[in-house]
């Protein structure tokens, strides 16, 4: 089992903005040195809602990577490919939809919010249904274990783990499968065999979920251990079969708390973003005419920070003694409103300076971004293959 492999998906929207970045990639930038991290372009995704506007789509890919590699994600820390130059998704989406429930994909929350919130889309299409399975696909085929989600997301994580249960417990249970783990067993070596069959022991007759998870830790320390005697003593903890997909874990992530221009949360639909390599003159223009109390009429007018969306901007980038300074002189009248506005736009131009600098190479020469995104597809697909192998012949289709 891959005990640190994560992996998370952006569907295609083009350009970047702030949001995105204090949402999504700043996360991502630490965990690319924490774990063995999987970042990928969900361009298959993007058509579930959008498959009326092919057009736009290889542009964003590209637009949206630049961002990504601008941002601070490295490709030589974290593995970084499209969707759909890795058809096994596809493959093993197509082999879960044969035990995939129609009512579970129903109930999943935002099959309906979405089909309300875009409607008006036409979305009474298998596609659409299915792209809460087609993300399970995409998890599992990297037997990733962690997936980084905000609240909203982790029923998607749920449903993931359902489907790798499922799977598990209809094609794991291969001929003879308590010899071959009872004979797995006897490999880990006298005391750790002995430990194992402890813990197995305690978990199956008591519950005893601490003692699952210390088995698991064995087996992740123990070396020298075939990948199908591996599986099998993972399954074999449980009572059940051979583990083929992994069951991947919620890293929540914080809400992102990146306010607009107009107070409410960055969106390119509100039209209220500031793009993550935006020109510093555009930038600062789009600040300095940002709405302000309305209360503050005249210059010499006492204001309240609360009702003010600059007020927002500031709680994301100032520190105490900077709020201090807003709060005291916007209430007292102490300071203007282009006054209050200038330290956020330092703030977020200082933030912006690296972004553009690391861009510069990838849009003079945009060859680099597709080596990068090919050689990132090859290391995908390696695995991808790996677990698809694993899945094809439980499922009766190896053919060798």
């Amino acid at each position: 089992m891959y005990i640190d492999r994560v992996l998370s998906g952006m569907r295609p929207t083009g350009s970047l903005h702030l949001g995105h970045y204090h949402g999504v990639l700043k996360n991502w930038i630490r965990l690319q040195h924490e774990y063995e991290c999987f970042f990928f372009v969900a361009d298959w995704h993007a058509l579930t809602t959008h498959y009326d506007e092919p057009d736009t789509i290889e542009q964003h890919v590209w637009d949206m990577v630049i961002d990504w590699l601008a941002a601070g994600i490295d490709p030589a820390q974290a593995t970084l490919f499209i969707q759909s130059r890795v058809p096994e998704h596809a493959e093993l989406h197509l082999l879960l939809s044969m035990i995939t429930p129609i009512s579970w994909l129903e109930r999943v929350p935002t099959y309906k919010d979405q089909q309300e919130k875009l409607s008006d889309k036409d979305l009474s299409t298998y596609g659409f249904l299915g792209y809460p399975l087609l993300q399970s696909a995409d998890i599992l085929i990297y037997r990733a274990n962690r997936v980084p989600v905000g609240e909203d997301q982790a029923p998607h994580i749920e449903f993931t783990r359902e489907m790798a249960r499922r799977f598990n417990h209809v094609f794991g249970r291969e001929p003879g499968f308590e010899n071959k783990a009872e004979a797995a067993v006897k490999k880990l070596g006298a005391r750790r065999a002995k430990l194992y069959r402890q813990l197995r022991t305690k978990y199956l007759e008591q519950g005893d979920v601490q003692a699952l998870a210390a088995a698991r830790a064995l087996l992740d320390e123990t070396q020298n251990m075939t990948l199908g005697d591996r599986e099998r003593l993972f399954g074999y903890i449980e009572g059940g079969g051979k583990v083929i997909l992994t069951e991947p874990r919620t890293l929540l992530t914080e809400a992102a708390k990146m306010p607009g221009l107009d107070g409410q949360k960055m969106s390119k639909s509100y039209n209220n973003t500031i793009s993550l390599r935006e020109n510093a003159d555009s930038v600062a223009k789009k600040i300095k005419t940002m709405p302000t109390d309305p209360a503050r009429v005249k210059r010499n007018d006492p204001g309240d920070p609360e009702k003010c969306p600059v007020w927002q901007l500031h709680r994301v980038y100032s520190d105490d003694q900077r709020k201090d300074w807003v709060q005291q002189g916007c209430r007292s009248a102490g300071i203007g409103c282009l006054e209050c506005k200038q330290p956020v736009i330092d703030a977020v131009l200082e933030e912006q300076k690296p972004m553009r600098e690391r861009a510069v190479k990838y849009l003079h020469d945009p060859s680099l971004v597709r080596s990068i995104i090919a050689d990132g597809c090859e290391r995908a697909r390696k695995l991808a293959q790996e677990t698809l192998r694993d899945v094809r012949e439980v499922m009766g289709l190896k053919y060798s």
